[in-house]
């Protein structure tokens, strides 16, 4: 009988954290424009798919709210948290969020790499939560703290997986029914790729 790996990602053992993608932030990030396609595609496809979302914003007041492409794309009931500390995990609500879904895997994108993200997937791991990290949805403002911030990640356990791995495995076959969306949304990766969406993680 055949049995799906643990490892594969799924609607229904994932959930996906949505960190800090806000105006007055995206600006100063390295391939800003790259961090919020693939949100907005990852976003896309959970809210086709039924996959739970959490959206976080660091200090709102002074960094302003999430900018609007994304904001845009998240389902209406998802929480939108604010925070001031730079781990997701140290906000209450945060916590009795993710009490609700008991999903094992957590896809992370947002920004910085190095610090909210970074710091927000040790406490995860903490959790016994198993974390992907959506590589070409996160970013810093400089390449040196992000490269530094994967490897560290990679080193102590979190999957690193890109944004169309996600979408594919979220899928998990050409006979489901949203099958041909998701593709329409891999399609638009490729007839949208920057300069910058070439670029290889070292």
């Amino acid at each position: 009988m055949y049995q799906r790996s643990f490892s594969i990602l799924s609607p229904e053992n994932s959930l996906l954290f949505v960190v800090d993608i806000q105006e007055r932030l995206m600006p100063v990030i390295n391939k800003s424009s790259t961090v919020i396609f693939n949100t907005r595609r990852l976003l896309n496809s959970a809210q086709l798919l039924g996959i739970p979302v959490i959206v976080s914003e660091q200090y709102p007041k002074g960094l302003g709210n999430t900018v609007t492409e994304i904001a845009q794309a998240i389902p209406k009931t998802t929480p939108v948290i604010a925070k001031q500390s730079f781990s997701v995990c140290a906000v209450e609500e945060v916590r009795k969020e993710l009490e609700k879904y008991p999903a094992p895997k957590i896809i992370l994108c947002g920004v910085e790499t190095h610090v909210c993200i970074l710091q927000s997937t040790f406490d995860l791991l903490t959790m016994g939560k198993d974390v992907v990290l959506a590589v070409d949805a996160v970013g810093s403002r400089f390449p040196i703290d992000e490269e530094i911030a994967l490897r560290r990640l990679e080193s102590s356990g979190v999957t690193l997986a890109t944004t169309e791995s996600v979408m594919f495995e979220w899928c998990g076959t050409s006979e489901h029914p949203h099958f041909k969306t998701i593709s329409r949304f891999a399609k638009e990766q490729a007839e949208s790729r920057l300069p910058e969406h070439s670029e290889s993680i070292k």
